[in-house]
C-alpha cells in the first residue's frame, strides 16, 4: 500500500473540490461544455501528478527536460500566458460590445430627444 504524504493529500483535495466547482458551475449554466472539458482535463492532470511525482520526470525526459518540476513549470507558464490572452482577447470584445451598446443608447436618447422637442 502507497504512502502518500499530507502534502499529496491537501493538495488532492484542493483540486477534487476544483473540480467539483468546475462541475457545479457546468450544471448551473455558467460553464460551457468546452469550459468543463479543459478544466476538468487540467485539474484530473493535476490529482494524477500529484499522486504519481515520477510520472512527470517520466514525461519531462521524454521531452528533454531535466527534471519533472521544471516541466510542470514551464507547461503552466505557456498554459498561464495562453489563459491570459484568452482574457485578453474577451475584454477586447466585451469593451468593443460595450462601445456599441453606449453609441446606440446615445442615439436614441438623443432621437427621443428630438421628438419631445418637436412634439
Amino acid at each position: 500500500m502507497a504512502m502518500f504524504s499530507i502534502t499529496q493529500i491537501i493538495l488532492c483535495v484542493f483540486l477534487l473540490f476544483a473540480l467539483s466547482r468546475v462541475y457545479l458551475r457546468f450544471k448551473s449554466g455558467e460553464v460551457s461544455w468546452r469550459g468543463l472539458i479543459f478544466w476538468g482535463i487540467l485539474f484530473s492532470t493535476a490529482v494524477v501528478v500529484v499522486i504519481f511525482p515520477d510520472l512527470s520526470s517520466t514525461v519531462a525526459i521524454k521531452l528533454g527536460v531535466g527534471r519533472g518540476a521544471d516541466a510542470v513549470i514551464y507547461t503552466s507558464i505557456v498554459l498561464l500566458f495562453y489563459l491570459v490572452f484568452r482574457l485578453y482577447v474577451y475584454i477586447q470584445d466585451i469593451r468593443y460590445e460595450i462601445t456599441e451598446l453606449v453609441k446606440k443608447l446615445a442615439l436614441k436618447e438623443m432621437k427621443d430627444k428630438n421628438v419631445r422637442k418637436n412634439s
